[in-house]
């Protein structure tokens, strides 16, 4: 009696169909790198300064309120900021908006009755 003849199945790494050539790879992985800036960050935003409220606008924090601990200067301006939750982080003054100043309300003046003439 004969033996059959054994087949194997074809291996994972073999590479049937077209290649793409080197230059369509390096496009596509050129592509992948491409990042946008922002080259306003380099001015930054010169009405943030100590103690102000403001709202952070990207990051972990985003959305939340915080207060301004210290402004750094640089390259790319910064202020350090304490969030409503007592957490410090480093942000971008472009990624900061001043929030409106919350009036605190006066209580209303008792009402004093007229004096009398006599």
């Amino acid at each position: 009696m004969a033996r059959r003849k054994v087949t194997y199945p074809p291996a994972k790494t073999a590479t049937t169909g077209s290649k793409p050539s080197p230059a369509d790879l390096r496009a596509a992985a050129a592509a992948a790198r491409v990042a946008n800036i922002n080259l306003q960050a380099l001015t930054g935003r010169p009405d943030i300064h100590q103690g102000m409220t403001v709202r952070i606008m990207s990051g972990l924090y985003a959305g939340e309120t915080a207060v301004v601990e210290s402004v750094v200067g640089g390259v790319i301006p910064a202020a350090v900021v304490r969030t409503e939750a007592g957490r410090a982080r480093r942000a971008r003054t472009t990624d900061l908006v001043p929030t409106q100043p919350t009036q605190p309300t006066q209580p209303a003046a008792p009402e004093r009755p007229a004096p009398e003439q006599a």
